[in-house]
């Protein structure tokens, strides 16, 4: 979807994967890291002018074409940049991870399975639930604040952990219980104000879609090994599943 949307070539997609999935990981160390995202850079530098040279159907082709001012290259490798990491990494682990979640707790499909009207709550409450972003992005403190009975001081850098606001039992009533019949949570999946992700519609209608899919075609979907086996993603900053083996009938 989002290599449609930005007009990459479908065929190119394990280049932009690796990278991001390198770039991504928590482990890996601070110079490949470096050399992952100079790569990535350098291959939507490399769109950026080939979209320029021949315009489509696509985000880059109107920025080039409509942006008023213009956008110089580097704008645009750093809008295109940023669309692609997001577009593909969050959307992509959500499906497998919300899958994963729903297929350990029976109960809650179950649920899902007999009033499909319930699937726009169970998104809202999956993206509480899970919250695939482990930390989210940072801020730097204007004044001195106590927060929580912390003293934060003026010009300190605070990184938010974006599981812990959505679990946060001020807010909602047993937090580590996936409810699909929890009222819409407001969750911080998205981030916050003017920060709030972009690109949510777009996560929201793939979500809808790929899981309304995904169990109406198959049914008797389930986990093909015992969860405590599917390896997660622990040391990417995207929380997900490096795979998730299922079966069916």
């Amino acid at each position: 979807m989002i290599c449609e949307l930005l007009g990459v070539d479908y065929a190119e997609r394990d280049r932009f994967q690796q990278r991001t999935a390198t770039a991504l990981n928590a482990t890996t160390p601070p110079d490949e890291r470096m050399r992952a995202a100079a790569g990535l850079y350098a291959f939507m530098a490399e769109l950026v002018r080939a979209k320029r040279e021949t315009p489509g159907d696509d985000i880059l082709s109107g920025l080039i074409r409509d942006a008023d001012p213009p956008l110089t290259d580097a704008q645009l490798t750093d809008i295109a940049v940023v669309l692609l990491g997001a577009g593909h990494e969050t959307t992509a682990n959500m499906l497998a991870l919300g899958t994963f979640a729903l297929l350990q707790n029976p109960a809650q499909l179950a649920a899902l399975r007999g009033d499909p009207a319930l699937l726009d709550n169970a998104i809202e409450e999956l993206l509480r639930f899970l919250s695939i972003i482990q930390l989210g992005v940072s801020r730097v403190a204007t004044e001195s604040m106590t927060v929580g009975g912390v003293d934060i001081p003026a010009g300190a850098t605070v990184v938010i952990a974006t599981p812990e606001a959505n679990r946060d039992a001020r807010q909602f009533d047993d937090p580590d219980r996936l409810d699909v019949h929890r009222p819409r949570p407001s969750h911080l999946a998205f981030g916050h104000g003017i920060h709030q992700c972009l690109g949510q519609q777009l996560a929201r209608v793939e979500m809808r879609v790929g899981l309304s899919e995904l169990f109406t075609r198959l049914p008797d979907l389930r986990l093909a090994v015992p969860a405590e086996r599917v390896p997660l993603r622990n040391e990417m900053l995207v929380f997900g599943v490096h795979a998730l083996p299922v079966t069916w009938a």
